[in-house]
C-alpha cells in the first residue's frame, strides 16, 4: 500500500485532508499531513519542504500530493525523498526558479470573474465554517524568493484540475500544465477544494492511475 504525502495550501492547515485521509486509510494506505509553517514570516519554501519531508520520515512508497500553493512545495519534496509519483491537484505549477508571487505574472493569469467566494463555493456550510476555525495567516515574507527547484524532479507527475474553479480557471490550468509540465490535466467537477466537497471522488482518483496521454507527466 501506498503513503500519501498531502501538501496543503496557502494560509490552510493539514486538517483540509482530513476526509480524503479517511478514504485511503479505509482501503488500507497510509497519509501524512503535515501542517506547513505558512504563518511563519521567517519560513519559506525550503522550510515548508523540510516540514513535510521530517513528516515523512522514512516512510516508503511514497505519493506527494500538491494542492494550490502545494503545487511549489511538491516537487521540492520529491527532489529529497524517494517517491513513487506526484499529484498536483487545482494546483499552483511552478517554473524551475520562480517565486510564488510572480507566478501570477508568469503565467498570464487571468481571474475567471468577481466572486464572493472562490474557495468553498461547493462545500457543505458546516465544513465552510470548520474550514475556517482551521485557517492560519498566510505569511508573505518570503513568498517573493526564487524558488529552489532548479528542473522538475525525475518522478512521474499528474495534473488535476477542477472545472468549476474560480481561483484557478480550467483553461489557466490547461494551458500552464501544457506549457510547464507538457501535459492535458485530468479534470473533475468541483471548485478549488475538492478535499472538502469531494473526498471520495479525489481519493478514488489518488489511488487509481490515468492512461498514457491523460494527465502524465513520466520519465
Amino acid at each position: 500500500m501506498a503513503t500519501f504525502v498531502l501538501i496543503h495550501g496557502a494560509g490552510d492547515a493539514g486538517w483540509y485532508w482530513h476526509l480524503v485521509e479517511a478514504e485511503l486509510r479505509a482501503h488500507g494506505h497510509h497519509t501524512v499531513a503535515p501542517d506547513l509553517p505558512c504563518d511563519d514570516d521567517a519560513a519559506g519554501l525550503t522550510e515548508y519542504a523540510d516540514t513535510v519531508v521530517t513528516a515523512a520520515g522514512d516512510r516508503t512508497g511514497l505519493i506527494v500530493v500538491g494542492q494550490s500553493l502545494g503545487g511549489f512545495v511538491a516537487p521540492l519534496v520529491a527532489d529529497r525523498l524517494p517517491v513513487d509519483r506526484v499529484d498536483l491537484v487545482a494546483p499552483m505549477i511552478p517554473a524551475p526558479g520562480e517565486a510564488p508571487a510572480d507566478y501570477w505574472a508568469n503565467t498570464r493569469y487571468e481571474p475567471a470573474g468577481a466572486f464572493d467566494d472562490v474557495f468553498y463555493q461547493d462545500v457543505p456550510a458546516g465544513l465552510v465554517a470548520e474550514a475556517a476555525r482551521h485557517a492560519r495567516r498566510q505569511s508573505e515574507a518570503r513568498l517573493g524568493e526564487p524558488s529552489p527547484l532548479r528542473a522538475w524532479p525525475d518522478v512521474p507527475t499528474r495534473v488535476l484540475l477542477c472545472r468549476d474553479d474560480r481561483l484557478l480557471p480550467p483553461d489557466h490550468l490547461r494551458r500552464v500544465a501544457r506549457e510547464r509540465l507538457g501535459v492535458t490535466p485530468d479534470e473533475i467537477d468541483g471548485g478549488h477544494t475538492p478535499a472538502l466537497s469531494r473526498p471520495g471522488e479525489l481519493a478514488a482518483y489518488l489511488t487509481g492511475s490515468a492512461g498514457a496521454g491523460s494527465g502524465w507527466r513520466c520519465r
